[in-house]
């Protein structure tokens, strides 16, 4: 009889990639790991790993067993669930991940809902950017992800995951105060195209979606700073060192000397919650995106 657990094991190495990776994602020890994957192989008796330079890889029986894990896992997940939906009650544990400024913007008001509606869930967050959140939960680490997409700029979703919409969240141009176009009651893109601007770090998908953006109505952007929180584009903005594209979710307090000015043709990111299909009855997901949905009718424009 195959041990579930050990194929959890198994499961995780094939998607970490590495006995550390799937410690972390498992939260043990690599130890346990190793003595996991030990007992595994003398319970199927064939060889799963191999050792490749410092670290290991699945031999073939180990990738074909893995195969089949993963199966097995995500039918154990939907048994999980249907059980969740049958008996009706919110329990149990959910984790949710979610970019800084949805986290900042939508934590604070729907945990607080789910601790009083239902108080024998419990909710674990983190902060991911939306890739890594989604990466999460298609490998199992995570129940619930908060994503985005810009109006003009479509973040792929794997297939296997379902998404709810939470809401539309609008963009302005922070500005130094002195700044030439400070007074306007709106401006477009292109009256910047001589401005240095201050992005999200290369890479990150908001950073394309600017570059995207700009590129499109014929601006070869200035990029002068990379920051990833807001607060830190502000404060660039504020020195007067650049423009920059900022959301209102989450956004706080703005700092002296910044000031934001709408665009004309409206900026808008799309905020969704993603989850992997076969949890898509249970009961604790539900819930949270219903929180989540309350929290963005609040906090959207």
């Amino acid at each position: 009889m195959l041990n579930l657990e050990r194929l959890r094991t198994l499961d995780a190495l094939a998607r970490h990639g590495s006995v550390s990776g799937a410690a972390d994602g498992l939260h043990v020890t690599t130890s346990a790991v190793s003595q996991q994957l030990s007992k595994l192989e003398r319970e199927v008796g064939q060889q799963l790993l191999a050792k490749n330079g410092r670290g290991v890889r699945l031999t073939d029986a180990g990738q074909l067993l893995a195969e089949h894990a993963a199966r097995i896992l995500s039918q154990v997940e939907l048994a999980q669930s249907d059980i969740e939906a049958h008996r009706g009650r919110v329990v149990g544990e959910v984790r949710i991940a979610a970019f800084p400024t949805a986290a900042r913007g939508l934590f604070p008001t729907a945990l607080r809902a789910l601790r009083a509606q239902h108080p024998e869930l419990r909710a674990r967050t983190s902060e991911l950017e939306p890739e890594r959140g989604i990466r999460d939960v298609m490998r199992g680490d995570a129940d619930l992800a908060i994503v985005l997409d810009w109006n003009n700029k479509r973040m792929p979703v794997p297939g296997g995951l379902a998404r709810a919409h939470l809401l539309d969240d609008s963009a302005d141009v922070a500005l130094p105060v002195d700044h030439p176009l400070a007074d306007r009651a709106e401006v477009d893109l292109v009256d910047f195209a001589g401005d240095d601007w201050v992005s999200w770090p290369e890479g990150e998908f908001c950073h394309d979606w600017l570059m995207f953006t700009l590129r499109s109505q014929g601006i070869e952007p200035r990029i002068a700073h990379l920051a990833g929180e807001h607060h830190t584009q502000l404060a660039l903005i504020a020195a007067g060192l650049g423009v920059c594209v900022t959301p209102r979710l989450g956004r706080g307090p703005v700092p002296e000397g910044v000031v934001l000015v709408p665009v004309r043709q409206r900026v808008r990111r799309h905020i969704h919650a993603v989850w992997r299909t076969d949890a898509d009855r249970r009961p604790s997901i539900r819930a949270a995106v219903e929180a989540l949905r309350e929290a963005g009718r609040t906090a959207g424009d």
